[in-house]
């Protein structure tokens, strides 16, 4: 009988005709549309997905690094009586409390997708994360609570849908991609985090030159009142509310993706819907096969073999990762990721102290010391951060992943120990060179690898939720970075930042630790994510020709089959 056939394909969406749905063996057709997606030449169905996956971590960091600014116009509204500077206490509690929000979101939606799937929930963490920013936009304080406690209340809500999105977007991105360039696809995803920090600085600017004519007639920050203080607070709502819009783009094309077929064939065993949704995905359709598409493969169907893959429980999933052999890899993804965003985020989320240090921040009049403090972060953000982010992309699949981690923590060890011990005798720009250095290697290295590597190493069935766990240690390594490693800065010198030094060489401590810990993670690039977990977890390829278990039924007690029942 004819195979299926998806309408419309153009020079942006081809449509590759379906050539398996004769196969009558449904392992045989899983071998072939898995190899069809594995062999893909990159084609504008991949550019679409790294756009689609990619604002949202456009959104994410632009949430996420759109506070940096926002903290400094908070201060002359509402703590003009402060000196209009947040308290030490608020400063933290603003900044972790999307941390906080976003471990909950990683672990929850990293476990409910291997439960339920990914596409019925992917979409659901952007609607989240438009609430919460929105929420924060129109927040304001009141009697019974101060704007602080709103802010972090609704920074929160953001962070749970922030976090749902790494596990997610990593994985579907993972499960879609062409293998020879999975990582190049999955760091491009991981990029736009870059241009989301850019697009952040850049609002926050154009917003304080709207106000221009206000803001300059405040030549301290105790002048900044009624008309200034207005532009300031309107300036703050709408550096943080112009988040939601990209993540308004994107919420259709999430919300009406396919199933992959990896959690089709593997979690669900639905194989011949699997095959349909294929066809539906590369053909540059939007989501699900039709049920009479799914029907048309089902009446092929003369042998009901199914793979013998073990189902997915907690029961399985801890006897699983209680193996060494399969819990170091989960210790190393996680291990690496929480050491690695201990100066990350400590370093990255104060970016006021640097630009201090190199004066681009503390100016006493109002227009200027906000406008410097946007020019700042542009500085550091073009000067290290976005090539980081495409050195990465350039050599993920070429160089590898573990190459790229290892020799990116040993760099960065370095770069710390460099900065902290000889911090007295830098100069201001030689601090600002040896920072933008610390960035460009952060992201040319584990930054974009943590990220991408639990993506891959995994079976199917445990791919999300070990994401997941792996993404939150690295916002638990946020949380200690902001709570009990920052603060430190100030230590004897309230206000100022006299210990700075002394956290570079905490922060060169942890790296090299990483450096330690990502020999534990293994190395995926080049293979095919059926490949990596015979490899890693001792999982039977069915991908492969010669491992096709319907040719004869005398092999069942082969050593494929017994690594199966092992796991």
């Amino acid at each position: 009988m004819s195979g299926i056939k998806t309408s419309g394909g153009n020079a942006a969406f081809h449509n590759f005709v379906n050539d398996f749905a004769h196969i009558a063996d449904p392992n045989e057709r899983r071998r072939l549309a898995l190899e069809k997606i594995d062999n893909a030449p990159f084609g504008w169905y991949h550019v679409r997905a790294i756009i689609v996956a990619g604002i949202g971590f456009f959104t994410d960091a632009y949430d996420i690094f759109s506070i940096n600014i926002a903290v400094t116009m908070l201060g002359y509204v509402y703590f003009h009586d402060s000196g209009s500077k947040l308290p030490t206490s608020s400063d933290t509690a603003v900044k972790v409390a999307t941390s906080g929000g976003t471990v909950v979101g990683q672990l929850f939606f990293g476990w409910i997708a291997d439960v339920v799937g990914r596409k019925r929930i992917y979409g659901i963490e952007l609607i989240i994360i438009i609430v919460g920013t929105l929420g924060q936009s129109l927040s304001g304080p009141s009697q019974a609570i101060d704007i602080i406690g709103v802010l972090c209340f609704w920074r929160v809500v953001m962070g749970v849908g922030i976090g749902g999105d790494y596990p997610l977007s990593s994985i579907i991105t993972s499960e879609f991609s062409t293998t020879k360039w999975r990582g190049a696809i999955m760091g491009a995803v991981f990029a736009n985090q870059g241009w989301g920090q850019l697009a952040a600085a850049i609002v926050a600017l154009c917003a304080t030159a709207g106000f221009k004519g206000t803001l300059e007639a405040a030549d301290t920050a105790a002048a900044c009142l009624d008309n200034c203080q207005k532009a300031v607070d309107q300036m703050w709502r709408i550096t943080i509310g112009m988040g939601a819009v990209p993540a308004c783009i994107a919420l259709y094309y999430r919300l009406t993706i396919p199933e992959t077929p990896r959690f089709t064939f593997d979690v669900a065993r639905e194989l011949e819907k699997g095959a349909a949704d294929i066809q539906k995905y590369i053909s540059g359709a939007y989501g699900n096969a039709k049920p009479e598409e799914i029907k048309e493969l089902r009446e092929a169907e003369v042998n009901q073999a199914q793979l013998d893959v073990p189902k997915a429980s907690w029961k399985d999933f801890w006897h699983h990762f209680l193996q060494w052999k399969h819990g170091r890899i989960l210790i190393g993804t996680a291990g690496s990721w929480l050491l690695l965003d201990i100066a990350f985020y400590g370093l990255g989320l104060n970016n006021s102290t640097i630009l201090a240090a190199i004066g681009y921040a503390g100016q006493p009049n109002v227009y200027t010391n906000i406008f410097n403090t946007c020019i700042g972060n542009l500085i550091l953000i073009c000067a290290g951060g976005i090539p980081g982010y495409w050195f990465a992309v350039a050599t993920l699949d070429t160089l590898g992943r573990r190459t790229l981690q290892i020799g990116g923590f040993l760099i960065l060890t370095i770069l710390f120990s460099v900065i902290g011990f000889a911090y007295n005798q830098i100069s201001g720009h030689g601090l600002l060179g040896l920072y933008v250095l610390s960035q460009l290697f952060m992201n040319w290295g584990p930054n974009t690898t943590t990220f991408i590597v639990p993506g891959e190493c995994y079976p199917t069935r445990y791919r999300s939720t070990a994401h997941g766990i792996s993404a939150a240690s690295g916002k638990i390594g946020a949380i200690i970075a902001q709570t009990a490693i920052a603060p430190l800065r100030t230590k004897g010198c309230p206000g100022g930042t006299c210990w700075l030094n002394h956290v570079m060489e905490i922060f060169a401590f942890f790296m090299l630790l990483g450096f330690f810990v990502s020999f534990l993670i293994p190395e995926t690039k080049r293979e095919t994510l059926e490949d990596i977990s015979e490899r890693l977890h001792g999982e039977v390829n069915s991908t492969r020709k010669n491992n096709n278990r319907t040719e004869s039924s005398d092999e069942g007690e082969s050593s494929g089959e017994k690594t199966v029942a092992e796991v």
